[in-house]
């Protein structure tokens, strides 16, 4: 199933903003990026993409309130300096059975800010 699909199920004819947690996990990215995912989705605190062929979190939207984020098992390698961007109240980030050969890779998190709530 495509990640549109998968998303217009997920809602179950709710807006975007009324979700807190998306589970879109074995769906499937088009061209290993993030389709259908809008910056509508302001409320989620749950985010969970695992093994949909992701190779980019580049066009993420900016999600203010996520909190956790499963990436594993995709085919990310870097670009993550988008996540201090654009979730800058994550606390959990899953990247395992990814790509990431270096550690540096990993240093834009340390961008990542202390969320206040």
């Amino acid at each position: 199933m495509d990640m549109k699909k998968r998303l217009n199920l997920e809602l179950r004819n709710r807006k975007p903003g009324e979700l807190k947690e998306l589970v879109l996990d074995n769906c499937r990215s088009d061209d290993g990026k993030i389709t259908g995912l809008t910056a509508e989705f302001d409320n989620l605190e749950f985010l969970s993409m695992i093994n949909i062929n992701l190779v980019s979190v580049a066009n993420l939207p900016k999600l203010a309130k996520l909190r956790k984020l499963e990436l594993s098992d995709n085919r990310i390698s870097g670009g993550l300096e988008v996540l201090a961007e654009k979730t800058p109240c994550l606390t959990h980030l899953n990247l395992s059975g990814n790509k990431i050969k270096d550690i540096n890779t990993l240093e834009p998190l340390k961008k990542l800010p202390p969320c206040i709530v």
